[in-house]
């Protein structure tokens, strides 16, 4: 599994569990406001968790509930890519 697939396979995840929806509601190119209805409390108790699961270092407001999913995946994406692909922890290395 790539690094691509397997962040949005754990996204995914974390959107059932934090939104309690099912998978098929989740609508890659929509806005997550308008295609889930997701206000600001739910992004950032999606926020939070992502941080926690994934080990993701996250600015305070950097994932918006007008972004996409596939928005959110490729920030989580390229960050756990600019850190060398060590997107397991929140160590900060750079190996």
């Amino acid at each position: 599994m790539n690094i691509q697939t397997d962040t949005e396979t754990k996204v995914k995840a974390i959107f059932q569990k934090v939104l309690d929806i099912k998978d098929s509601e989740i609508v890659p190119g929509a806005k997550l406001d308008e295609s889930l209805g997701i206000d600001s409390t739910e992004m950032v108790e999606i926020s939070v968790v992502i941080k926690k699961e994934l080990g993701v270092q996250l600015k305070d407001n950097e994932l918006k509930k007008t972004h996409s999913f596939n928005d959110i995946v490729n920030i989580i994406v390229s960050k756990a890519e600019g850190d060398g692909g060590c997107g397991s922890h929140s160590c900060g290395c750079q190996h």
